[in-house]
């Protein structure tokens, strides 16, 4: 197993950006590190194009934590890769800062480290409760590392391998919620036609459960005629949907459109990259919402 995830992985090729989101590091005080202190060395490509490794993402993001932490960069040069690492661990052992544990399931996943990430979730869960993990860590997690996914930086398996430890936990964390009483207001959850990005869809499906919605998830790529009958049998107050790759730009205002005229009497709440990504008009009926923490608002 081991060797196959070997086998899976690739070397990352991150821009200065990349690394700049993906730390919290400003571009120009990591080009100033390089200069002073040699705390990472990017490759250039045949065209001479700069970029950074998984190895250096990994530094770059720990070195983060302590300098975010108090430990002055002349100091944390001095420290071997070793002691950078069990220094970051300490810390996350005594402080409560998401931002350390957003660091660290990064690092996790680049490794696929499938103990590491347990490991984290775990202890958030207890320090915090699973619902502000999901709210604060879990969600910012997926939302940070998304620059990786769009530009290829993260492997098929690397992507499974989180997406299936995720979606796991919070279909656990589904299954413990009581079931609200019949008389409660009900929603209908899907994904379009193609659309297989379901992790943002599964944490709309915990929090609306969890405040008392009796929800009716659809899941994945549903067509849009198997949607409408499940309307039709349960009458649903709420209509919640997210978009990341589908419908395609040149479709997503009429199928929005669509939605707002089959069902003019519903609140329609959506979601997604696709819809960040487009310029569209939005019915008086849809809601458009930028993530977790706003659905909850929208909701109760």
């Amino acid at each position: 197993m081991f060797l196959f995830k070997l086998q899976l992985l690739k070397m990352g090729k991150y821009s200065i950006k990349e690394l700049e989101r993906l730390s919290g590091i400003k571009a120009h005080t990591i080009r100033i590190w390089e200069k002073r202190h040699r705390i990472i060395e990017p490759q250039r490509t045949q065209t001479n194009i700069r970029f950074y490794s998984d190895e250096d993402l990994k530094k770059i993001i720990n070195v983060s934590v302590l300098n975010n932490h108090g430990v002055k960069i002349s100091k944390i040069v001095k420290l071997t890769l070793d002691e950078i690492n069990k220094q970051v661990g300490d810390l996350s052992e005594k402080e409560n800062s998401i931002d350390i544990y957003i660091e660290q399931l990064i690092v996790a996943m680049i490794d696929m480290e499938e103990e590491r990430f347990e490991k984290v979730l775990a202890t958030l869960t207890l320090k915090f409760g699973f619902e502000r993990t999901v709210l604060e860590v879990i969600y910012p997690f997926l939302e940070k590392i998304g620059v990786l996914w769009l530009t290829n930086n993260v492997t098929p398996a690397q992507e499974h391998f989180i997406s299936h430890l995720v979606r796991q936990k919070i279909i656990v964390a589904i299954d413990t919620v009581a079931l609200p009483d019949k008389n409660s207001r009900k929603a209908i959850l899907f994904l379009p036609e193609n659309e297989i990005h379901e992790l943002a869809l599964l944490f709309y499906h915990y929090i609306a459960k969890k405040n008392g919605i009796r929800t009716y998830y659809l899941g994945q790529t549903v067509p849009y005629s198997s949607f409408k009958s499940a309307c039709k049998d349960h009458d649903p107050e709420l209509i919640i949907s997210s978009f990341t790759t589908h419908p395609k730009p040149s479709e997503i205002q009429k199928f929005v459109n669509q939605l707002s005229e089959d069902f003019p009497n519903k609140e329609i709440l959506i979601s997604g990259y696709a819809l960040r990504k487009s310029s569209l008009s939005y019915p008086k009926n849809v809601k458009l919402f930028s993530n977790a923490l706003d659905f909850r608002q929208l909701i109760v």
